[in-house]
């Protein structure tokens, strides 16, 4: 999100005495005033000369904040947007593309969420590869855990090509799918808005440009960046969260791209795991996938936990390779 001196010119209020309070408060950015006790901020307000135009001034990004939603949008409009717009990304695997009905949906957010060790970065990878190979734009890759392995994307696309890996029989064709994949190393969630956000200014700049532009979005894993801004009782966190999820939906949605990322589990009631992020993050994928795999097995087992046209419970089994 935007730092605070580059909302000025649009937002007059947010003037130089608004940023001068909020550095004063370790306050430089958007981010940094979601990550306070707002509370406590209009406390300190209450103390200033101008403490009116300082609330207003927390007023005006909070509303601009809660205005990040995407308009409605009737029947019609959904239809024709679906026709026209949300098609399919194969995701290199067989049997999982039979189950969603053609693959990755274009214009969608899908989470993958399993256990450690289930398969959810070597779904990313293939799906990275199979996109990369079709050759109709480019894949971008937030690596949060240091899990990316171009040697893996390699594997995946000469086992596709039923060839055995060979860099230099195959450079070129390789090459230009290596190229395809553009891998960031993310750590944080302000480091994740950065990128999206300059994203998407790239994405404006590129409208007449289909054929480079960004075709498939991969986070792996987001809960890894989310959860450790979940703490404490203030609701600074949950509010990240949720932008978070309406910035990647919304890049989806308006630039028919297919965003996928991944989650873990935690522990629930009586012991049963369940995906991390809780209920709000919930409503945010349009498609929720869960990965499973027993200890030392390569068959993985995808069953659908949220979809718009298929049923709850459905699953496929495919083996990993090694």
């Amino acid at each position: 999100m935007a730092p605070l001196k580059s909302m000025e010119q649009e937002y007059p209020i947010i003037d130089a005495a608004f940023q001068k309070f909020c550095a004063s408060h370790g306050i430089f950015s958007v981010e940094d005033l979601l990550m306070c006790d707002i509370d406590a901020l209009m406390a300190f307000a209450d103390k200033e000369p101008k403490s009116e135009k300082l609330k207003q001034g927390f007023t005006q990004i909070l509303t601009i904040i809660d205005g990040l939603h995407q308009p409605w949008l009737n029947g019609l409009d959904l239809l024709e947007d679906a026709k026209w717009n949300k098609h399919v990304l194969s995701t290199g695997c067989k049997r999982m593309d039979e189950l969603l009905q053609g693959g990755l949906r274009k214009g969608q957010l899908t989470e993958l969420v399993g256990p450690s060790s289930s398969g959810k970065t070597q779904v990313c990878l293939q799906v990275a590869s199979s996109v990369a190979k079709m050759q109709i734009g480019s894949v971008l890759y937030l690596d949060t855990g240091n899990s990316f392995s171009p040697r893996r994307i390699a594997q995946f696309v000469h086992k596709s090509s039923g060839s055995v890996l060979n860099y230099q029989a195959d450079h070129i064709p390789l090459q230009k799918v290596m190229n395809s994949v553009l891998c960031h190393s993310v750590f944080d969630i302000f480091a994740m808005f950065d990128i999206l956000h300059q994203l998407e200014i790239n994405m404006k700049s590129q409208i007449h440009k289909a054929d480079h532009q960004v075709q498939l979005l991969i986070v792996d894993s987001i809960s890894s960046l989310i959860t450790p801004i979940l703490g404490g009782s203030g609701p600074q966190g949950h509010a990240l969260m949720i932008s978070a999820g309406f910035l990647l939906k919304k890049l989806a949605h308006e630039h028919n791209l297919a965003v996928l990322v991944t989650n873990h589990m935690v522990g629930g009631e009586g012991g049963i795991t369940k995906p991390a992020l809780g209920e709000s993050w919930k409503s945010v994928p349009h498609v929720r996938l869960l990965l499973s795999r027993d200890h030392g097995s390569n068959i993985c087992n995808v069953s659908v936990l949220k979809h718009s046209s298929i049923a709850f419970g459905r699953e496929a089994s495919f083996m990993i390779y090694d």
